[in-house]
């Protein structure tokens, strides 16, 4: 029968409002309902994780590595090593084996037994004063807790800090030292968020010309900032999230908040200046830009949740968080946003208009020097395409030297006890004392205590032969003594690459002959060794990950824009700019530059910002893109396309671009270097992909594919779904139509 099917008649105007449109209608209706909703959510939200208490958890468990099943091993056995320590470092001057000064000593160590979550304390004057510098100025005495650090709790660490410190004199300097102790260290944002949106706040007057206009996007954000936080902390209770977590949220709720929220308000601006009144302005704001905020939000949420399949303990608690905060931004421009227009609508429409009429007097043409820009790369494509590619690939360089880590105490700031605690520590014995590598021995099975500690004895001698150690504990025997432990120190820092370079060495080369020997277990274990396997697995599964994302976004372009190269082109461009973020990271933060602590990236530092910055970068890519895909629809002019959707799109683009970089790059004012390299990880990156790749290299490119940019192949165009992010106006025929559904968003 549907041979004989009769061709569609032409179709009827289609004046139903689509879902945003409906959304910001009621919202425009119910305005005080709508914005009562919102402070009773934030406000009944803020309350519930006030009373519940923050539960921030810290997990860096990785299954299928040594270092772990070093740890599940000691744990099993009742090893005193299966918990973490930390370090009581004492200096003075006059020497530490004087009576008086080593009487001082016991007696602050006798205080510190009995403290909660002390499982033991080493005085440095057993084993014949071991723990005693050559010096005789520097001692250690070495705490072993009841658990891994970050489990125990930071009110137990906190009294062994101040226990220890209460008995400082004037010649007896006494420091702590230990990941648990960094850990209670309290270290605050530094007014890193204020500062952030004191410049948003400072750009959106400069942009609009108004207090009242700047402010709605900024509140719309700060809403959905603020109820993503109670969120979080009440999910805190339900599943790991990581200490560092909170801060992480606010840097990109900020920053994308305000982003969305402005894209919507320019496009609601845009149609006042055209004559629209308020409620129409609103409500084809959000039926156009609205459905472009809720796919870069997707897409946002999509490469987030993209990362849990790294299996990264921690690293999932805080993608999940991240992805949540999103999805409350967007909420929060698609229902809240409206709202507001509706409440302050008169006044900002007054204050448009008028400054339109300006402008206007002036001879002033919106979008006119975007469009010089455009016609200028047009004109020369690829010059501008090629000195655009060589500044990304030779900032991107740096990233093929780059060494995955976790900043340690050396990295800390002058004045905390952790990082004096470090430095004493590395005067008095050496660097590699501030992080041992924990040697697990298990004997031959049957072989019992007797073969656990022959199997430790042998470990030691072997050890202590390899080239970049400096010295060795005796075995330490588990209290059923089915395992023993070597404690191995290295003769370079923790983060310093003959470290890791050890580790390897003794896995893969030193203990599995002396395994195959003697038919006993060994395994390299400890922070450091752990430090390393979280590197390792994160370098390992780095590659699933991005081809797991960047090919679902592609396809969702290609679904987007029916075009082949439009997706491949975002894609590697999108690499580009990530890449290149990641080696100014690289250069700033591990090579020194500007003065800066050298030392490792933090290992998930990569993959948080390849999930964010690539999400980010596909707003743009949806705004400027869709926009010259209109244009060609509409005149089939290839070069046109590409001038008028940089002229429309160029001055919001960069402005939304500028706020998010502005809020970024606070972070760096930030006292914690892993919010440092994240700030300025992200302000690179959208500073290039808004300024290099948005304004010269698509451009270019576009001038160069010219209409083959729009090519999809028949097969795929046969298989591929048709997606409308802008619905079609006027009346169309059925061919027309089907051309329409591909039409993106327009920002203007």
């Amino acid at each position: 029968m549907s041979a004989h099917r009769a061709a569609p008649p032409p179709t009827a105007p289609d004046t139903r409002p689509g879902l945003f449109a409906r959304l910001a209608d009621w919202s425009r209706r119910r305005r005080r309902l709508a914005i009562l909703l919102w402070i009773v959510v934030l406000l009944g939200v803020t309350a519930a994780s006030q009373g519940a208490g923050s539960n921030w958890r810290n997990d860096f468990s990785l299954p299928g590595t040594d270092s772990q099943a070093a740890t599940d091993l000691l744990e099993k056995h009742g090893s005193a090593q299966a918990g973490d320590s930390l370090e009581i470092v004492f200096k003075d001057e006059r020497g530490l084996r004087e009576a008086g000064t080593e009487q001082d000593v016991e007696r602050v160590l006798e205080q510190v037994r009995g403290l909660p979550s002390v499982v033991d304390v080493r005085s440095p004057y057993a084993d014949g004063g071991a723990a005693v510098s050559e010096g005789g100025d520097i001692a250690y005495a070495t705490v072993t807790l009841d658990g891994k650090a970050e489990t125990v709790p930071k009110a137990d660490v906190k009294e062994i800090i101040d226990t220890a410190q209460d008995a400082r004199t004037d010649a007896l300097q006494i420091e702590l030292g230990g990941e648990a102790v960094r850990g209670a260290e309290e270290e605050g944002g530094g007014g890193a968020e204020g500062a952030g949106m004191l410049a948003a706040l400072v750009i959106l007057v400069l942009l609009f010309g108004s207090l009242v206009a700047a402010a709605v996007p900024l509140v719309t954000a700060l809403f959905a900032v603020g109820t993503a936080v109670g969120l979080i902390t009440l999910a805190g209770h339900l599943f790991t999230v990581a200490d560092f977590t909170p801060p992480i949220m606010m840097l990109v709720g900020l920053g994308v908040g305000v982003d969305y929220a402005l894209l919507i308000f320019y496009r609601y601006r845009h149609e006042l200046i055209r004559g629209a009144d308020r409620d129409s302005a609103a409500r084809i704001a959000l039926d156009a830009a609205g459905r472009t905020v809720f796919f870069a939000g997707c897409t946002v949420i999509v490469a987030l949740l993209g990362l849990v399949a790294l299996g990264l303990g921690s690293l999932q608690g805080v993608a999940l968080s991240v992805a949540l905060t999103v999805l409350v931004t967007m909420a929060a421009s698609l229902v809240l946003l409206p709202a507001l227009l509706a409440v302050l609508g008169r006044r900002i429409q007054r204050h448009v208009l008028k400054r339109a009429e300006k402008a206007k007097a002036k001879g002033k043409a919106e979008g006119s020097r975007w469009r010089a820009l455009a016609g200028a790369v047009q004109r020369r494509p690829l010059p501008a395409l090629v000195a655009a590619l060589v500044a990304l690939v030779a900032l991107s360089a740096p990233v093929l030297g780059m060494r995955l880590g976790f900043a340690d105490a050396g990295n800390d700031a002058p004045a905390s006890t952790s990082r004096k605690a470090y430095d004493l520590l590395a005067e008095g014995f050496g660097p590699g004392f501030n992080g041992p590598l924990v040697v697990v021995a298990q004997g031959d099975a049957g072989a019992g205590a007797a073969g656990a500690a022959e199997a430790g004895k042998q470990a030691q001698a072997r050890i202590a032969k390899t080239d970049g150690v400096a010295a060795t504990t005796p075995p330490l025997p588990s209290e059923d003594g089915e395992v023993t432990t070597v404690i191995v120190f290295p003769g370079s820092a923790p983060q310093d690459e003959a470290t890791a370079d050890l580790v390897h060495d003794l896995r893969d080369d030193v203990l599995p002959p002396l395994a195959a020997e003697t038919g006993a277990e060994y395994l390299v274990g400890g922070a450091t060794a752990g430090t390393q396997d979280f590197s390792d697995t994160v370098a390992d599964r780095m590659p699933l990950f991005v081809a797991l994302v960047v090919g679902l976004s592609t396809l969702l372009l290609m679904v987007v824009f029916r075009s082949l190269w439009i997706p491949l082109k975002a894609a590697v461009l999108n690499l580009l700019s990530i890449g290149a973020a990641l080696g100014v990271i690289t250069l700033v933060f591990q090579e020194g530059w500007f003065g800066v602590e050298q030392g490792p990236i933090e290992a998930f530092i990569p993959v948080m910002i390849f999930a964010i910055v690539f999400g980010l970068s596909m707003d743009y890519e949806v705004f400027l893109v869709s926009r010259m895909h209109e244009e060609w629809e509409r005149t089939k002019n290839a070069g046109h396309a590409v001038r008028e959707g940089l002229a429309v799109t160029g001055q919001v683009i960069t402005a939304a671009a500028l706020i998010m970089i502005v809020v970024f790059a606070a972070f760096i004012l930030s006292p914690s270097r892993m919010l440092q390299q994240f700030g300025l990880g992200l302000a690179v990156a959208i500073l290039l992909d808004a300024l290099v790749i948005r304004c010269l290299i698509v451009p270019a490119v576009m001038q160069l594919l010219g209409r083959h940019a729009w090519w999809l192949p028949g097969p795929l165009a046969r298989k591929l779904p048709r997606v409308a992010l802008e619905r079609s106006e006027g009346p169309v025929g059925h061919e027309e139509g089907e051309r329409s559904e591909q039409r993106g968003v327009g920002v203007s």
